[in-house]
């Protein structure tokens, strides 16, 4: 067995408090936790099927999950889907999807899906500590909209992707123009998805009026943060007083899409 650098070890310890493995395989399991252990484990707790591990998700507030892709009664990408878009107090929480079967097709759903690093088997032990301590030291910016929750996809590393990370957004001279333009369309879609997904979309709309907020502070465009604020005082009423729905929050919305760049709109 390897040995690692205290700092290491040190780097990773936050994460491997509570681990939650979903393996429908109790020897491969038991593999994994065994793994873990020779690198500073608290405690672990294994489930057989998707459903198993949302019920122990729920209960025991992972720091840590690490899942298969698809074997059995465990499908990752569809726990990930729904740990991510549900209410669970650890639905941030990091997830390393694993698996045998490695395309470019399952790392991009994995990615999509909202699993933060992805290991392939067989690995070393190395490669296993390197994708914690990646999850553990190096956090990425949570991205809430309507198609998609989970880690900034931008900055997915699997060891195995080799495909386009940038998005046009990206190359943006201020990041902080790009911040504003992608929290207006994550505003514009999440309108579109009101009747489909109102819980999300409303946890959406909540989520980029406070990216606005700062983001305006930051730009100091005072009319920007006005409006951002009150879209997201009237959500609050919203939340108190009943259903969301496009027509309440319509002259809200309208106040602020109006900073969306006709380009960035098409």
């Amino acid at each position: 067995m390897l040995s690692f650098d205290p700092k290491t070890l040190q780097a990773i310890a936050p994460a491997l408090g509570r681990v939650l493995v979903l393996d429908p395989s109790p020897a491969s399991a038991r593999l994994m936790v065994e793994l873990l252990q020779s690198v500073g484990l608290g405690q672990a707790w294994t489930a057989s099927s998707t459903e198993q591990g949302l019920s122990l998700a729920s209960a025991i507030d992972p720091s840590l999950i690490l899942t298969e892709f698809l074997v059995d009664a465990v499908d990752g990408v569809l726990f990930t889907r729904r740990l991510r878009r549900g209410h669970l107090a650890c639905r941030k929480a990091p997830v390393i999807m694993v698996t045998g079967h490695a395309t470019p097709a399952s790392i991009l759903a994995a990615r999509d899906a909202g699993v933060h690093e992805y290991l392939r088997k067989p690995f070393a032990i190395k490669d296993l500590v390197r994708r914690v301590e990646v999850v553990a030291s190096r956090p990425r910016q949570w991205v809430e909209a309507v198609g998609y929750a989970g880690p900034d996809r931008r900055r997915f590393n699997s060891g195995e992707y080799r495909g386009a990370r940038r998005r046009r957004a990206d190359a943006a001279a201020d990041p902080l123009e790009a911040r504003v333009v992608q929290a207006l369309k994550i505003v514009s879609a999440a309108l579109d998805a009101i009747e489909v997904d109102r819980s999300q979309a409303f946890r959406a709309l909540n989520v980029q009026a406070t990216e606005l907020q700062n983001a305006g502070a930051l730009l100091r465009r005072s009319a920007l943060v006005s409006a951002a604020h009150g879209l997201q005082r009237r959500l609050a009423e919203i939340g108190v007083a009943g259903k969301l729905t496009r027509e309440a929050i319509e002259m809200q919305t309208l106040a602020l899409l109006a900073y969306l760049p006709d380009e960035a709109a098409a």
